[in-house]
């Protein structure tokens, strides 16, 4: 079933379909900047979550009642970018300027550290993303990580994330990634076919995927991760079966699997709507993505793996975790470094300036490099959090309503009422909320649902 048919929603073909946060970023204003943001970086951070209703704390299952921090660092370069991308990535700078952009963030931290929102907080999770953190060398690598940790270490951290493209891989830099604590290695694969990889504008080829992944095993990553994409041009029945084949024979400890989207900033995107032909192939239609993800989540749960999202299979839940995206999904405080990256510390929304010139710039002016903010009020908080939690494919209303005070079978009747009428929500019991394995394949498309009215349909990014 299409979800036009499913949902009353058209599915796009090109936009924004991947809910990443809420409220949608297009609400977020540059005059938050000083109006919110700049303040809550001033005030000391609230030690307990807010909103956490003390005497029902113990309905949080032992999560931590304090807020956890983590730090996001933005790697924006790469050797290509991919006709699919969509982030803020540089393919044309050369070593002076990826010098000169490592100087200016570990600056960018020690203005940020400071503030009196973080003073004194340990590091609870760090995420190395991009772009391409492997991009870096094992000098600059080791350089920016012994300026970052100086005066904050991350010895506390219970999770390093470190994302990379097989690439730009030696045995050298895998060796100093682990040394440095990296304990989840992400390893972006996307497709094992190098027709397709060199189709959608990817720079690695199958034998450095083997090669790297065989080096990351023998070396004790705690967990390894492979991201795969359905959908990508030129994808088939049969290339996906493959790739799918492929990534059980490596047995990673998890897989990530998104379906493809389009928004309106790639090189796929411009073709279709300028008609100019670039690419003679098409990307599948969304119930055929929906469908291979389907296949790949079937034949993972047939070698082990457990369905953790709608994108994710672990091999051991018990051993294997991504604590940076449920610490976010839960409310945690987020410090962000670099070229538009973003953030949320002391109920703030905020992101930085998305150009290379303003952020440099703004930091150095001795200026942290804000672009936009926007303060969620109490019930956009509930909203937040239940539809991002539920990208994991079911809530605990006792979550909640200890957390929030909020009943959220009643805040949410109609959204309920809506998913149980389409056959997305499964039968259960009333403290936890289960979608059915169609709704979590469709989980993005549903979530408006929950949207208050004034943010549905408005421009996402």
């Amino acid at each position: 079933m299409s979800d036009a048919r499913a949902t009353g929603v058209a599915e796009p073909e090109v936009g924004s379909y991947f809910v990443a946060n809420y409220p949608p970023f297009s609400t977020w204003t540059a005059e938050a900047v000083a109006r919110e943001a700049l303040p809550a970086l001033g005030a000391l951070h609230n030690s307990r979550r807010p909103g956490l209703q003390p005497r029902r704390a113990a309905a949080l299952k032992g999560r931590p009642t304090s807020v956890p921090l983590g730090l996001y660092l933005h790697i924006p370069f790469c050797r290509k970018r991919c006709h699919f991308c969509y982030f803020r990535v540089y393919t044309n700078k050369n070593a002076g300027e990826v010098e000169q952009y490592l100087d200016v963030l570990a600056r960018e931290w020690d203005l940020l550290r400071q503030q009196p929102a973080l003073s004194g907080r340990p590091i609870d999770f760090v995420y190395f993303g991009g772009g391409t953190p492997s991009f870096l060398s094992t000098q600059q690598l080791s350089s920016l990580v012994a300026r970052l940790t100086a005066d904050t270490p991350w010895t506390s951290a219970e999770e390093i994330t470190f994302e990379c493209e097989p690439g730009t891989i030696t045995s050298a830099k895998l060796d100093l990634i682990r040394k440095v604590g990296v304990t989840r290695l992400s390893l972006g694969v996307e497709n094992f076919d190098d027709g397709i990889l060199e189709l959608n504008g990817r720079a690695h080829r199958s034998p450095e995927i083997a090669r790297s992944f065989a080096h990351a095993r023998s070396i004790g990553f705690p967990q390894i991760n492979i991201d795969l994409i359905a959908g990508m041009l030129g994808e088939t029945d049969a290339n996906w079966r493959r790739c799918i084949e492929r990534t059980i024979a490596l047995d990673p400890d998890s897989v990530t699997i998104y379906q493809m989207e389009l928004p309106y900033n790639t090189t796929i995107t411009a073709d279709i709507l300028k008609g100019s032909g670039q690419f003679a192939q098409q990307v599948a239609s969304w119930d055929t993505r929906r469908r291979w993800v389907r296949e790949a989540f079937e034949a993972l749960e047939g070698a082990g793996y457990t369905i953790g999202s709608a994108y994710t299979a672990v091999k051991d839940p018990s051993r294997t975790k991504f604590v940076y995206r449920d610490r976010l999904w839960e409310g945690a405080d987020l410090a962000a470094l670099g070229v538009a990256s973003f953030g949320y510390l002391n109920g703030v929304h905020m992101q930085n300036l998305d150009t290379w010139e303003a952020y440099t710039a703004a930091i150095e002016h001795g200026e942290l490099p804000l672009g936009r903010a926007y303060r969620p009020n109490a019930d956009e908080r509930v909203i937040r959090e239940t539809i991002l939690q539920f990208k994991r494919g079911a809530i605990r209303p006792s979550y909640f309503a200890a957390k929030f005070g909020v009943d959220v079978h009643a805040r949410f009747a109609d959204a309920w009422a809506s998913l149980r009428a389409d056959g997305f929500l499964a039968p259960g019991a009333d403290d936890r909320i289960t979608l059915t394995r169609e709704g979590l394949l469709r989980v993005d498309m549903l979530l408006q649902r929950f949207f208050l009215e004034r943010h549905r349909g408005v421009r996402y990014t």
